[in-house]
């Protein structure tokens, strides 16, 4: 190479893997991606046009070439032994006491510590600082040359950052997924109809194994070093943790959470500490290794079979086992969606002894197919409700299982099902009077923008539905002061409060008591309309579909929930009840005028010095006008205040008109429709 174009590429080349580096290892981006783009093109039409100048290490390689017939074999210079396995406090003191009788040490012995990653075990071969070859471990001593696919990784570098690199270097450490990147892998696999991946090492390792590499650059494999098969022509520092930090300084990713500890207490403090990362990692781990930390010691200790004397692998309780779904019932939430529960066969996982597990919904037992009598894959991490996450392939001997079917009948009230268009979540049309539903329908209820009982909270509300006082929202009219003066912190004055809170939420607005009936896709705008166009309950219960579809913005999928609602005879006796209670105040259906502001959208942002947001919302409502929460491109007026927040920045990136109070206020002063 000679000339400009021979400097251009070697810079872009530095610049992309530097880019790369900061990208995928320090996780601190410093480079727009439309520029990291600009440089991948030019590099790569510098070297079509010059195919003398491409090299196996540059970052143009990273994209994937053609598919593999299959994967050679790869003997391993220095064998990929297995890492003894100790579950107890009792099983790590007992190898630190082998560790220091092996050292003939009275001492405590420093050990380096880091995460045990869960994902596939790999080394990867340098010469003279270029990547040359890449396997898998295999059995141990032969593996799989996945070169091909080690250089779509990104995290991976090609080419060692050292202007003395070794002549030889066997860097051992492991591939993974990222916790964010599997869960878009599976998003995407969802929302095309296909397989989904257990867990992030299966999703790892399938990816790594792939015959096209070109499948595996889409994949967003990561890496990180825990260790070096072999070096030479370099000499190496005299612990496992300054070969750590040298590695790093070659830019080969490795664990930020590594440390050196002594002693026992000092091992068993970072498990536990670790232990309550793991949760918020960005990728799983399943336990914590401990190496002696001096290379010396680590020789004199040796090895044992296949396992060396120096390390261990302390693991954690499994968050996967194997189990049976003895059952699957469905369980209706507090806003009245149904969630299908496996129940199981006793199995400890996670730390605890786990009897039942999530099935999400209908679609995803039906994608699943989990039935009764499979064995499954259950997984709890931390605090994370148990979920079925796969099954394992079923007995073609034995009779097949039928597949699960949502029941069309409430469990808890038998009231009608009803599974909304576009919505994966089927729900009990009984809002009101469902047991599940009680705590949520009267928590609705009284809600400030809705019937506004004053001093009806959460826990008042669990007192009065757990001590058999209140089913449904009816109930609350019908409260005496000794019903609520008898309950755990209510005296005789807070009762008082209370029952003058409910008497003062009688004769509400039509719009309000709609709002608070919780109504499925009915918010307060919806209810608004609705009270406006039919002017009484009774009109509004009477309507059909065709009758709501003349409602400004009622569509198809809100009719079938007020319909629904509506037809539900639990519901109707509710209201019946609530009628008598005074509950609310027909009007008259209005005639139905455009307003000055009918068509316009406005978002509100910020505080404003003299209004509050509901002010400033109901003068546009009076006016036709709507209030969205966010700003698009069907936004046409942005009222700003103070500390307005990023919604004022997304205003002016659309060039939407800003408004601050002064200029809002002149709207209505204008007496004709703004512009």
């Amino acid at each position: 190479m000679s000339g400009e174009a021979d400097r251009r590429v070697g810079e872009l080349r530095r610049l992309i893997e530097d880019a790369n580096y900061r990208y995928y290892v320090l996780d601190d981006p410093t480079v727009p991606d439309a520029e990291y783009d600009r440089w991948l093109r030019e590099l790569q039409a510098l070297e079509a046009a010059h195919p003398e100048w491409l090299t196996p290490d540059s970052p143009t390689q990273r994209v994937g070439a053609g598919p593999l017939k299959d994967f050679s074999q790869v003997a391993h210079d220095v064998p990929m032994l297995s890492l003894n396995n100790a579950f107890s406090e009792g099983e790590v003191v007992a190898f630190d006491r082998r560790v220091r009788e092996g050292l003939e040490r009275e001492g405590q012995v420093d050990y380096a510590v880091e995460p045990k990653f869960d994902g596939l075990a790999i080394t990867l071969r340098y010469e003279h600082g270029v990547f040359v070859r890449g396997a898998t471990r295999g059995d141990g001593y032969t593996g799989e040359d996945v070169s091909a696919n080690l250089r779509t990784i990104h995290a991976i570098p090609m080419r060692l950052e050292t202007p003395h690199p070794p002549a030889l270097l066997e860097v051992r450490g492991e591939v993974l997924m990222l916790l964010r990147d599997f869960d878009k892998l599976n998003q995407d696999a969802r929302n095309q109809g296909e397989k989904l991946f257990v867990n992030p090492r299966n999703a790892a390792a399938g990816s790594l194994r792939q015959l096209d590499p070109r499948i595996t650059a889409k994949r967003r494999l990561h890496f990180f070093a825990y260790g070096i098969g072999g070096v030479v022509g370099v000499e190496l520092p005299p612990t496992h943790s300054a070969v750590m930090d040298w590695l790093a300084a070659l830019r080969l990713p490795v664990a930020k959470e590594r440390r050196v500890v002594s002693g026992v207490n000092g091992l068993m403090g970072y498990f536990s500490e670790l232990g309550e990362q793991r949760a918020s990692l960005p990728f799983a781990i399943d336990g914590a290794v401990y190496k002696v930390n001096r290379l010396a010691d680590q020789e004199k200790l040796g090895f044992v079979a296949r396992a060396p004397r120096f390390a261990i692998a302390h693991k954690y309780p499994a968050q996967e086992e194997l189990t049976v779904v003895e059952a699957i019932d469905v369980q209706v939430g507090r806003t009245g969606v149904l969630t299908p529960v496996a129940r199981l066969k006793p199995v400890f996982v996670g730390g605890v002894t786990v009897t039942n597990a999530t099935l999400h919904n209908e679609d995803e037992v039906r994608r699943k197919d989990v039935r009764v009598g499979d064995t499954v894959i259950v997984r709890r991490a931390g605090d994370v409700i148990p979920e079925v996450v796969g099954i394992l392939p079923r007995d073609p001997q034995k009779p097949l299982p039928s597949p699960f079917a949502m029941p069309t009948s409430c469990p808890e009230c038998g009231a009608p099902v009803l599974r909304l268009e576009g919505e994966s979540a089927a729900r009990c049309t009984n809002g009101l009077a469902c047991p599940a539903q009680r705590k949520q329908a009267l928590l609705h209820f009284a809600a400030r923008r809705a019937m506004d009982i004053e001093g009806l909270g959460d826990k008042l509300v669990d007192q009065l539905v757990d001590h058999g006082q209140v089913a449904t929202p009816a109930d609350l009219y019908s409260l005496n002061i000794e019903q609520i003066a008898g309950l755990e912190r209510m005296a005789q004055k807070s009762a008082e409060n209370l029952l003058a809170g409910i008497k003062a939420s009688r004769h509400r607005p039509l719009a309000r008591f709609i709002f608070a009936l919780g109504i499925r896709q009915v918010g307060e705008q919806t209810a608004r309309d609705l009270a406006r166009h039919f002017g009484n309950l009774g009109a509004l219960m009477a309507a059909d579909r065709e009758a709501l579809l003349q409602v400004p913005d009622v569509g198809p999928v809100v009719a079938a929930s007020i319909t629904a609602f509506f037809r539900e005879s639990h519901n109707q006796a509710v209201i019946e009840a609530l009628r008598l209670a005074q509950a609310w105040v027909d009007g008259e259906a209005l005639p139905v005028s455009p307003g000055r502001f009918a068509g316009l959208t406005f978002v509100l942002t910020g505080t404003l010095p003299n209004l509050t947001r509901d002010q400033a919302k109901a003068r546009i409502e009076a006016e036709g006008g709507k209030v969205a929460g966010s700003v698009s491109g069907k936004t046409d007026f942005v009222v700003a205040g103070a500390d307005p927040g990023s919604k004022l920045a997304k205003a002016a990136q659309l060039n939407i008109r800003i408004l601050d109070e002064t200029a809002f206020s002149q709207l209505f002063d204008q007496g004709e429709r703004p512009t």
